[in-house]
């Protein structure tokens, strides 16, 4: 199989990252947060420029009209740096590669195959099969798992790939002492109450809370990064589950009231895992079998289930994320400071080191 071309690989790359939240628009998941009134940047209107008027010599100015729109043009800016800070990536890499590619007397092709595909081998065949066993039910009757064999390598080995990428990536940026710059718009700060489910240590100095949506994929992809910070950070970081389940998918809901409900026996986590990893079957027959599965008494789960009595704890956290503006999922607020989508480790890395330092 040919190899994909370098930018090809950056822009895969990329697009996980851009493309990273649950939302109406199926776009990156992005909060509006409050500012205050900035000066008008170059080419912009002064604040008391006329923009409109009505009735008897009315006037709509420039600052009315930005201070009408302010947190969406507070979470535009916070998108542009994302955007220019992920296209810096792209372009410091693309250039790494090629510098490389040219120490070794190498195409960048014939590099990324080295140290990217070479290094990934292709799953053992018993993965292979338990992923086709965990699937089966959701296939059309009768497909054989010699069918379906290509498509469950090419999935497992792409993610792996990715994986491998961005640690060859990383090392090329610190072998060549790579430092980014770009001023970053000022962070600004919820208050956001930390109730729910949690883990790490009660009096960390950083508490991230997050707002999810069991039927979300980008709410599971992020779990992954959410275990490397928690593993990263063991005595710095706790982290707390609020439940944010959107409009759209209609059974996320009764999702997080069986989570809520498996919370009540002392094991949130262990439901929040399977429902995380059957997203495809979050009915309330299937939420009841998880409960058997985990060994929770399913008499007092599914009465709790049936009652809807956990439905008000579900309100209550989307209320609370209504108002510091969450509109989609994943969304994380580490010590009130948002990240929003299934951001990658160094986002978060940069965030809580950045608090770590404020505390000394």
């Amino acid at each position: 199989m040919l190899m994909r071309s370098t930018s090809t690989l950056l822009a895969a790359l990329l697009a996980v990252s851009l493309f990273s939240g649950c939302n109406k628009e199926k776009a990156p998941a992005a909060a509006a947060t409050a500012t205050t009134p900035t000066p008008a940047a170059a080419g912009e209107p002064s604040p008391d420029t006329v923009v409109a008027t009505y009735g008897d010599g009315q006037k709509i100015t420039y600052g009315d009209l930005n201070d009408r729109i302010k947190d969406q043009l507070a979470n535009l800016d916070k998108q542009k740096y994302q955007l220019r800070k992920q296209g810096i990536d792209g372009l410091v890499v693309e250039r790494l590669v090629q510098a490389e590619a040219k120490k070794r007397n190498m195409t960048e092709e014939q590099l990324i195959k080295a140290e990217v595909d070479d290094k990934v081998p292709q799953p053992p065949e018993a993965e292979l099969k338990k992923m086709y066993d965990e699937a089966k039910e959701r296939l059309p009757p009768g497909t054989t798992f010699e069918q379906v064999k290509p498509q469950i390598v090419d999935f497992l080995s792409g993610s792996k790939k990715q994986e491998r990428a961005r640690e060859f990536f990383a090392e090329l940026k610190k072998g060549a002492n790579v430092q980014i710059t770009l001023p970053e718009p000022p962070r600004e700060r919820k208050t956001v109450a930390a109730t729910g489910a949690a883990k790490g240590p009660e009096n960390a100095p950083i508490t991230i809370v997050e707002f999810s949506d069991f039927q979300c994929p980008y709410c599971s992809r992020a779990i992954e990064t959410v275990d490397q910070v928690l593993k990263a950070y063991p005595n710095q970081v706790r982290l707390v589950f609020r439940h944010f389940p959107l409009d759209f998918h209609a059974q996320a809901p009764k999702a997080s009231e069986a989570a809520l409900c498996a919370q009540d026996q002392g094991k949130f986590w262990e439901m929040h895992d399977k429902l995380f990893a059957n997203q495809k079957a979050l009915e309330v027959p299937a939420l009841k079998g998880y409960a058997k599965e985990l060994g929770l008494d399913t008499g007092k789960f599914d009465k709790c289930l049936d009652s809807g009595e956990k439905a008000a704890i579900v309100q209550a956290d989307m209320a609370d994320g209504k108002k510091v503006g969450v509109n989609g999922t994943p969304a994380f607020f580490i010590n009130g400071v948002l990240l929003s989508g299934a951001q990658p480790f160094d986002e978060f890395k940069s965030v809580i080191d950045s608090e770590l330092q404020a505390k000394k």
